[in-house]
């Protein structure tokens, strides 16, 4: 039996690229390029595959950057035809959403904007902030990014005194409400005071504010009011006139001059420099502006028509059908305009309409959310001038070959040796980088309560974090390749190695310093990594075997930007730290009993009123505890009695 073929990319193979476009029809549908390894790089739409595909692969054509990129790695491309182009952007959106491709992801989840989300999968939903999309379940509810963030929150503040929700995440206690239930903040929803039901029709109302539709609850609202004093509850009428108003004033002072106020319409305008494309919606609802919505996308993915387009597809892709606009207005001509248009009048029900504004009022709109996005996009160049530049001045004091594109940070948190943990902390490019953080649970038997080792514990983490990388234990150790490269395994990484870091910095003076050092030394890794320390008291920073610290001003931006990470390693440990002191005093000494589970727990303490008791108690008087037996009792009671060892075994 032969083995298969390894297939090489279309492009290095004209011949196969050529019979391979050849197979693909000219009608409606959606394609799919895939790598060596089987991988899929990218999905894409069109109204022509054929046309579509074959221009990627065309000699004068000038990609950008990144699809330069990922046309090099196409090795193979699959198709599905659809009846219409709209059918086949729907399809796209699933397909997207379910494989992630890499070469897709256009807008940068930098956490810039928050979103509200609405939990509906759950019984009694919550409503909160969070820059975090799609973490929970699927019938979860997104809305946003907002670029407002203090409009976000006061609306969501007058909003919980509107309506009665739940205040907290957790109950406050076990067996009564608290006092936002007797002032009517809450409805009882911890004690479950009020139906699921009745709970999410309020929630209900809540998320009409945020699609947009407060003209509709107004109307909702006015007729409950209205029915209600009809039946002479007087006190339920007069809470829900209470409302309407309230509704009313949230969008008082933001009123658009459009000649249609019945219209609803969006409005989408890009401002863009070398790298970033900073995008700004505005929703307007009935001639009022009621959000304004803020996405950052690379600036090389396309033109500022196809970077339109493909927010919107995003942003459409995630939101009701309810709160699709009737209008929408581009400052650019979209690619796929039609298409679009096609795809939301489907998910709508009626027809929605996408053009460039050409009448006075409108273009003026146009003009004010590419003003808006201007301000974003000065905002973004400022922001991420001080991280380039605290990073050429870190790169600098250094004397590193390169700008530290990843910087790790470390720092231990304990309190005298009890619960010692340790943090690792990212910052990419300046910024950090949460989704790469972690944290170690020591596990050094010399490190307990009582008994600190600092710089054991700093080694124990680092050769934790880089023991993929011990190069001690390579075959190949005579290789004078650094390690990054040696790790190469994708070329979708805009290094070799993406989790290896350019510096790691640890929190500490030249003790904790020379730990790492030395277990970096063990692992033959001490050549491909820069390690420096940063001493709290005076800011000094160590270099590996040098007595004296750098001479450095504790104000100059690579100082500054060693400094925030610091703080962030720090506060990371801590709060480990401290969630670790509390689950263990949560912890009961039975616990630690095997076989003894939480219920049985309950019955013992019920019975003897506290742990001393128990301690005193006899197997005997143990085993009369219903569910209890005779080898439980005893096993109990030996945990507080541990036998030691007589002068005859002793030596044993």
């Amino acid at each position: 039996m032969t083995a298969p073929t390894k297939l090489i990319p279309l492009i290095k193979d004209p011949d196969r690229l050529e019979a391979r476009l050849k197979e693909i029809p000219p009608e409606p549908g959606v394609y799919f390029m895939r790598d060596t390894t089987d991988q899929i790089l990218y999905i894409g739409k069109s109204k022509k595959l054929r046309a579509r595909v074959r221009s990627y692969f065309r000699d004068n054509h000038e990609h950008n950057p990144r699809i330069a990129l990922m046309v090099m790695q196409v090795a193979e491309i699959e198709f599905i035809v659809t009846d219409t182009e709209a059918e086949a952007l729907a399809l796209e959106a699933n397909l997207i959403k379910q494989h992630q491709p890499h070469f897709n992801v256009l807008l940068k989840d930098d956490k810039k904007y928050p979103y509200l989300c609405i939990t509906w999968s759950e019984e009694y939903p919550r409503i909160f902030i969070t820059r975090k999309r799609h973490l929970g379940n699927a019938k979860d509810r997104y809305y946003g990014p907002y670029v407002d963030v203090f409009a976000l929150r006061s609306t969501l503040r007058l909003i919980k005194r509107i309506f009665p929700l739940r205040q907290r995440p957790q109950p406050l206690f076990k067996d009564r409400p608290c006092l936002n239930y007797d002032i009517g903040r809450c409805m009882g929803v911890c004690q479950k005071l009020v139906s699921a039901e009745e709970y999410r029709k309020i929630m209900q109302k809540v998320a009409m504010i945020f699609q947009g539709r407060t003209k509709e609850l107004e109307e909702v609202l006015t007729a409950q009011m209205e029915k209600a004093a009809e039946e002479l509850n007087f006190e339920y009428a007069a809470r829900l006139r209470d409302q309407i108003k309230a509704i009313q004033s949230l969008n008082a002072d933001q009123k658009v001059a459009l000649p249609d106020d019945t219209v609803s319409r969006d409005a989408i305008a890009l401002m863009a420099d070398d790298h970033h494309a900073c995008v700004q919606l505005f929703q307007v609802r009935a001639g009022r502006l009621v959000g304004r919505l803020g996405f950052v996308a690379d600036a090389q993915s396309g033109t500022p028509g196809a970077i339109l387009q493909r927010v919107l597809e995003e942003h459409f892709a995630t939101v009701d059908p309810v709160e699709i606009p009737a209008e929408i207005l581009t400052q650019h001509e979209l690619p796929e305009g039609e298409m679009l248009a096609e795809f939301l009048s489907t998910r709508k029900g009626r027809k929605v309409s996408i053009y460039v504004p050409q009448r006075q009022s409108k273009a003026d709109l146009i003009e004010m959310v590419e003003r808006n996005a201007g301000y974003e996009l000065a905002r973004t160049q400022r922001f991420a001038d001080r991280n380039n530049q605290a990073m050429l001045d870190l790169a600098d004091i250094l004397d590193l070959p390169d700008i530290p594109h990843r910087i790790e940070g470390y720092d231990i948190s304990h309190i005298q040796g009890s619960d010692a943990v340790a943090s690792q902390v990212v910052f990419i490019d300046g910024l950090p980088a949460k989704q790469h953080y972690r944290h170690y649970k020591i596990k050094n038997p010399t490190v307990r309560a009582g008994h600190s080792d600092d710089f054991a514990s700093m080694a124990e983490v680092i050769r934790r974090r880089f023991r993929k990388y011990d190069k001690s234990k390579e075959i190949n150790n005579s290789s004078s390749q650094p390690i990054a490269a040696a790790n190469s395994s994708s070329v979708l990484s805009p290094k070799p190695d993406a989790d290896f870091p350019d510096l790691i910095m640890i929190d500490g003076g030249k003790g904790q310093l020379s730990a790492v050092v030395e277990v970096l030394r063990e692992m033959n890794l001490l050549e491909d990594v820069k390690v420096v320390s940063l001493a709290k008291q005076r800011e000094e920073i160590f270099l590996p075997g040098e007595s004296s610290p750098l001479k450095t001003d504790a104000e100059q931006p690579g100082v500054q930007l060693l400094r925030r990470l610091r703080d962030e390693a720090h506060r990371f440990a801590v709060s480990f730290h401290r969630q670790q002191r509390s689950d263990r005093m949560r912890r009961s000494r039975l616990d630690e009993i095997p076989g003894l589970g939480h219920h049985r727990q309950k019955q013992l303490l019920a019975h003897f009123r506290s742990i001393d008791y128990l301690r005193e108690a006899t197997p005997q008087q143990i085993a009369e505890v219903p569910g209890i037996g005779p080898k439980m009792a005893q096993q109990i009671y030996d945990y507080f009695h541990p036998q030691t060892p007589t002068e005859d075994t002793a030596f044993v």
